[in-house]
């Protein structure tokens, strides 16, 4: 018999994910199809000791992860979720000592797919350093 879906708690979905706790992902906002999470400046993520800018992986994690997020989080998701495909643009480096933000919502959701479109800012928010649009499984559907 399938499962009712619970409310998604952001807390736990990053909480479960040692790679999130690695580069210090912070859950700042999870709402309908949508989420929002930050990763704080920290120097084990530098990709170019010269400039001091965050790599690009880092970055990328970070996308995959808010993708994930939003698609857990709407109303008609299953219960759990795995990257299909992900596209990221990356526009321009991000500020060394900046926190980046991403910033995601699942625009369209199907049987078995959400789709998703990203983005990743720091403090300049008129400029993106990326964005990201993502499929999704949704799988272990909720009762209807």
């Amino acid at each position: 018999m399938p499962q009712a879906k619970t409310t998604f708690n952001g807390q736990q979905f990053i909480d479960a994910l040692p790679h999130c706790k690695a580069l210090g992902m912070v859950p700042r906002h999870f709402g309908p199809g949508t989420a929002e999470i930050e990763m704080p400046y920290n120097t084990r993520l530098i990709g170019d000791p010269d400039t001091g800018v965050i790599h690009g992986g880092a970055v990328s994690a970070l996308m995959d992860t808010c993708g994930g997020a939003a698609a857990l989080s709407h109303p008609d998701a299953g219960l759990s979720t795995a990257t299909l495909d992900l596209r990221i643009d990356y526009m321009r480096p991000a500020k060394p000592g900046d926190a980046i933000v991403a910033k995601a919502e699942c625009y369209h959701m199907t049987r078995s797919v959400a789709f998703v479109r990203a983005v990743a800012l720091d403090s300049d928010t008129d400029r993106p350093v990326a964005t990201a649009t993502g499929a999704f499984t949704v799988s272990g559907r909720p009762l209807s």
